[in-house]
């Protein structure tokens, strides 16, 4: 066996693992957002994330990844490689396509859960596998082209090493034209200048959901290594461990000397705010501009939760904040704190400008294309649980089951159907 052959063995091994961890975290996602929505609506958000893994990767698989990695067309689109039929030599990997298909399927995965949760409680069902098809197929892809396949933005000089704006911001933005077209949740606010709060079901489960996404997320960025020699892999995990612990510490700190008390979903996003930080720069930057950006990260995060109440737009797991803004901010992090180019290190303003450019035109594709799917969506199938439906609860109403109930006895399920047909 040649050391080229053991060191691709290797390689595979180690985005097959990473990739792995990556789509754990879509337990993660389920246990946070159920934990935070009412309980009434936690089967939905289960359902809605099995919808992203299933029909998402399917999606992905037909079209998306050809459209991210095929030949590039001027710098737009992938040309060719639709169900991995084609030649991807242009991309010059130590692994086989079928398992950077794998690790790249993982991330698309991520992109479309960003707005799950951004639209938990009221997104009418059915809307929600068509936006999905939208989305895996056709709106991340393209814009993963520019920026990772060989597009325009990537030719410029923009660096997102494991997709702070790719994935993050993109899904932020789409998350907050959803949240915006399709309305706050009934009774969210109850006057010109008041607003409710629905109180999390379970917080011990949406703390679990965030460890599973902290552990998740050392796939995430040490993994879009592509390499298990990578010598930048220790540094990789632990600015991701640094951005995190400053994010929450941040949130916690804060909370208790300005409210008197630490706040656990603060706290909670705040870790994972300062995690999507730090995904850009991760392999760019030091150990200390990680601690910055991750606490940055988490004050941002906490502004933006308040400014989408000023605004009055409902996002019930802080989707936005937490992806959008923090995304963006750690996007432009790398242009001022990358040890190489950036802006704070010597390396002038080229940097900075081509990441700002770049987070422009992949935010308003994510929040434009979004805003006109759910429109052509809401011509076929409303986008919005009816009110009714609402009320019962998506668990019942789409899916004919609560996600914990009290009953010792069997359900006579004859019977039940009869009465329902009465």
């Amino acid at each position: 066996m040649t050391i080229h052959a053991i060191q691709s063995g290797l390689d595979t091994i180690w985005v097959v693992l990473t990739a792995a961890m990556i789509l754990l975290m879509e337990g993660g996602f389920a246990l946070l957002e159920a934990g935070f929505v009412r309980s009434k609506n936690s089967v939905n958000i289960i359902m809605k994330v099995f919808a992203d893994i299933t029909i998402g990767t399917l999606c992905y698989y037909l079209v998306g990844f050809a459209l991210m990695y095929g030949a590039d067309l001027f710098g737009i689109i992938g040309t060719d490689g639709f169900m991995l039929k084609g030649d991807f030599s242009h991309l010059k990997l130590s692994i086989s396509t079928d398992t950077f298909w794998l690790f790249q399927g993982a991330f698309v995965i991520a992109v479309i859960s960003i707005v799950s949760g951004a639209v938990a409680e009221r997104v009418n069902f059915r809307a929600y596998l068509l936006y999905v098809i939208l989305m895996t197929m056709f709106i991340y892809p393209i814009a993963g082209h520019w920026v990772w396949g060989g597009g325009w933005l990537g030719k410029l000089g923009m660096e997102d090493f494991a997709g702070s704006a790719v994935i993050h911001a993109l899904g932020g933005f789409s998350a907050l034209a959803a949240a915006i077209l399709i309305g706050p949740r009934k009774g969210k606010f109850t006057s010109k200048d008041a607003s409710s709060i629905a109180l999390p079901s379970n917080l011990p489960l949406a703390s679990v959901g965030a460890f599973l996404l902290w552990f998740g997320w050392f796939g995430f960025n040490a993994g879009s290594t592509l390499t298990a020699t990578d010598v930048r892999i220790g540094h990789i995990a632990i600015v991701t461990m640094l951005s995190a612990a400053a994010g929450g510490a941040t949130a916690l700190i804060y909370t208790l000397f300005r409210y008197g008390r630490s706040d656990a979903p603060s706290v909670i996003n705040a870790s994972l705010a300062g995690l999507v930080g730090i995904t850009a720069g991760c392999a760019f930057v030091s150990d200390q501009s990680s601690i910055l950006i991750g606490a940055i990260s988490g004050l941002l995060m906490m502004g933006a939760t308040n400014w989408l109440e000023a605004k009055r737009i409902d996002d019930p797991v802080g989707a936005f904040p937490v992806h959008a803004v923090s995304g963006v901010w750690g996007t432009i992090a790398v242009g001022l704190f990358a040890t190489e180019g950036g802006l704070l290190e010597g390396g002038g303003w080229h940097l900075l400008a081509v990441q700002l450019l770049g987070l422009f035109i992949l935010c308003g594709w994510g929040f434009l294309l979004t805003w006109a799917g759910l429109k052509l969506i809401n011509k076929w199938v409303p986008i919005r649980a009816s009110n009714d439906e609402e009320d019962l609860g998506l668990d019942i109403s789409y899916h004919g089951i609560m996600a914990t109930h009290t009953s010792p006895e069997f359900l006579q399920v004859n019977d039940y159907l009869n009465r329902k047909e009465e």
